[in-house]
């Protein structure tokens, strides 16, 4: 997920404030360092204001319906479409709900202490993803914090045996619905688990615990030489990226979560702690569990510790821009220098539309046409060889404007009109929520599919934007509308369904990386085909027999329990 799908996340109660707490361990290739904004060993929830705290389990209970079942085939929408199937087009995921049993507030008050909190801003807070126009009948009944593995683990053990559902809740940060809480249930919030467990230099990897975010971990890195590549939303925690297999603009380069993740310890639905590998760079040792966690989105187990391969920060870089007459002519552009092999570290496109929107925001006078970003790393010599390599071929396809910095400050104000994307197409229409689309092609066909979709787009009533990972074949489009008109929405959606439609006729995919949620689950069978999601439902099963782990979500409902 490109990192500007973040949007800030505002609440009259900030939960956390203090400074993430690293934790090193000490080994022969490690450096060792302690460093704590909690060294006194405050409570971090003592100065919450008392009505935040539950004062007796009485006081927990909430009216619920009756006693559910945990598939959401049986609570069809109005048009007897289950949310999320086939042909759906709601997006309020419906749900059922039971009573949270006192014995389960019980052994949460035990296991968390005060780190829990039914109040009802807060679970409203957790139940309503912040970058996501998606919604549910219910937000969860229980938020927890829990500060350890072992925590975790006695949390999902006891959920288990109530057959509570659970939501693993990182930075918020994606758009597909991941964090909704259908059935209400527990919300397990990571943002207290954010140690660096250790670090070790010359292996060139880190161990963390899920709660981090990445740019506080680039902060922290970045004294040794080091950094995590992977850039998507600024609130993203290193949980989350794992849970929806993530990446960014820097993905041309360095791969997707999948490729940076080493290994895990993930809490299974009854309690058990698995760690799915070892430090080793590859290894054939049995079924690849690691990878089958990374984009499981929660449905499989609460992760609790990431292993991440690192990367030397690059010695040099260059920036350019550069501008086109119609964006078939920008991607055709990408594709060529991905064909050369020239080793790009970024190539982003933005349309006409996005351009304009960043000069409205930012009052700019930037040329209102197809533009292409670039980022070349390396060594001084070889990234300005490289640099141009590219500006022959932008001039072999109709390109203009080819401009590149070398200097720091003239980089970052080169990259600025990347970085502030979203909140200019929002500042253009304010009020108006975003449905972001994330089709993704082989790279042959990118072009092709965005020339396709630039027609449909273009001749919508409603503002929308193009913004393309154009390295990789991925693009995504930012669609306004007016939450208040259902028309609106509508249409959003019949965009999305055109391109989600065109770009799996070129055997691509509903979503190159922002994951599936609830938001794409009803394109699934199409794009994998039935087969592949009863194997899906199988894994599920196995080892969520009771079906706790972030219910609703990945699995579409007519593939059900």
């Amino acid at each position: 997920m490109s990192w500007w799908f973040g949007r800030i996340r505002s609440t009259s109660k900030t939960l956390f404030t203090h400074r993430p707490t690293f934790r090193l361990t000490t080994t022969t290739t490690t450096t060792t360092t302690t460093s704590t904004s909690n060294s006194k060993g405050r409570n971090p929830f003592q100065w919450w204001p008392s009505y935040l705290l539950p004062i007796s389990a009485a006081s927990l209970m909430l009216q619920y319906q009756r006693d559910p079942s945990f598939s959401d085939s049986s609570h069809p929408n109005a048009q007897g479409v289950s949310i999320g199937g086939k042909g759906s087009t709601e997006y309020v995921v419906k749900g059922s709900h039971r009573i949270v049993p006192h014995e389960l507030i019980n052994d949460l008050k035990a296991i968390c202490g005060d780190n829990m909190t039914m109040d009802y801003d807060e679970r409203f807070l957790h139940g309503k993803p912040q970058n996501s126009f998606h919604k549910a009948v219910n937000i969860p009944d229980v938020v927890i914090f829990p500060r350890s593995e072992q925590e975790v683990s006695l949390v999902v053990k006891s959920c288990n045996a109530h057959k509570v559902p659970i939501v693993p809740y990182g930075g918020a940060t994606s758009i597909e619905g991941h964090t909704l809480s259908p059935h209400g249930g527990v919300c397990i919030d990571m943002s207290l688990m954010k140690s660096v467990k250790a670090l070790h230099v010359r292996d060139m990897d880190v161990v963390v615990e899920p709660g981090i975010g990445w740019m506080e971990l680039n902060e922290y890195l970045e004294p040794y030489g080091l950094f995590f590549p992977l850039d998507p939303g600024p609130g993203a925690t290193v949980g989350g990226m794992c849970a929806t297999r993530c990446s960014g603009s820097l993905a041309v380069r360095y791969g997707t979560m999948r490729e940076n993740v080493i290994n895990l310890k993930v809490v299974l639905p009854n309690g058990d702690i698995v760690k799915t590998g070892s430090r080793a760079r590859k290894s054939a040792a049995g079924y690849d569990l690691t990878r089958l966690v990374i984009g499981s989105e929660g449905t499989l187990g609460v992760i609790t510790e990431v292993t991440l391969r690192l990367q030397k920060i690059p010695q040099y870089s260059v920036v350019a821009r550069c501008n086109f007459p119609t964006v078939k002519d920008a991607a055709d552009v990408a594709i060529a220098t991905m064909l050369l092999g020239i080793q790009v570290s970024r190539v982003e496109l933005l349309d006409e539309v996005q351009i304009k929107a960043i000069n409205i925001a930012n009052g700019s006078n930037l040329p209102e046409t197809p533009t292409l970003l670039f980022e070349f790393v390396g060594t001084e010599a070889y990234s300005r060889e490289q640099t141009l390599l590219v500006q022959k071929i932008v001039s072999e396809h109709n390109g203009s404007d080819f401009i590149f910095a070398e200097e720091s400050e003239a980089k970052k104000e080169l990259w600025k009109m990347r970085k502030e994307a979203l909140w200019a197409c929002f500042a253009m229409e304010p009020g108006f929520e975003a449905m972001i689309t994330d089709v993704c092609v082989p790279l042959s066909r990118l072009a092709e599919l965005i020339s396709k979709s630039k027609e449909v787009l273009d001749a919508s009533p409603l503002v929308c934007t193009v913004i393309a990972h154009a390295g990789d074949g991925n693009f995504h489009t930012v669609i306004l509308f007016d939450p208040n008109k259902e028309d609106d929405r509508q249409e959003a959606e019949k965009l999305n369904n055109f391109m989600v439609q065109t770009a799996l006729s070129m055997e691509g995919t509903c979503t190159g990386e922002h994951g599936v949620g609830t938001g794409k689950m009803k394109y699934l069978e199409q794009e994998l085909g039935i087969e592949n999601l009863r194997t899906m439902r199988s894994i599920k099963t196995a080892l969520d027999p009771n079906n706790i782990m972030n219910p609703g979500k990945l699995i579409p409902p007519h593939v059900c329990f």
